[in-house]
């Protein structure tokens, strides 16, 4: 099962409005139909050990900026997938992220089906920055996202 990069295809301004990072991965996978919110939990509930240290070391890395180190809310609970908020969810989307002071972020988990017996599952990330420490985290976490994005869909067909 090949990931392949492709031109983002969701609104943007409705996920995120005035987003200055915008990618898109996709995966054709054959097997029983998913929803959403199942792709999402093959995705981010088991990340590769490689990519939870790597969490793990810039979570370590961030906490003297007091940049959140999960999702989790301190106030409200909410249902999570890994260490993100879900958002919103429908059978076909799946939206998580949350906001921070550097910058806000939502994944966006996709599922339709792409022939008789295949669906595409296409993950979209988006990235609002608010300051130049967010700028700066964007571009330092940019090659490893570029990484860690079709390892995380890779595991949709893998599951």
């Amino acid at each position: 099962m090949k990931v392949c990069e492709i031109k983002p295809e969701t609104d943007t301004d409705t996920l995120l409005p005035g987003a200055q990072f915008v990618d898109a991965f996709r995966l054709e996978t054959a097997g029983p139909a998913l929803d959403a919110r199942h792709a999402a939990q093959r995705m981010i509930a088991r990340q590769p050990r490689w990519a939870e240290a790597l969490l793990t070391l810039r979570n370590i890395l961030v906490t003297p900026f007091g940049l959140k180190t999960s999702g989790a809310s301190k106030t409200a609970p909410r249902e999570m997938i890994g260490i993100f908020p879900v958002l919103s969810a429908t059978p076909d989307r799946l939206v998580a992220g949350f906001n921070d002071t550097h910058l806000d972020f939502r994944i966006v988990v996709d599922v339709a089906a792409s022939g008789a017996t295949t669906q595409n599952v296409t993950l979209t990330t988006l990235v609002l920055t608010h300051n130049r420490l967010g700028r700066t985290y964007l571009a330092i976490i940019l090659p490893f996202h570029r990484l860690i994005a079709p390892t995380l869909l890779r595991q949709v067909a893998g599951a």
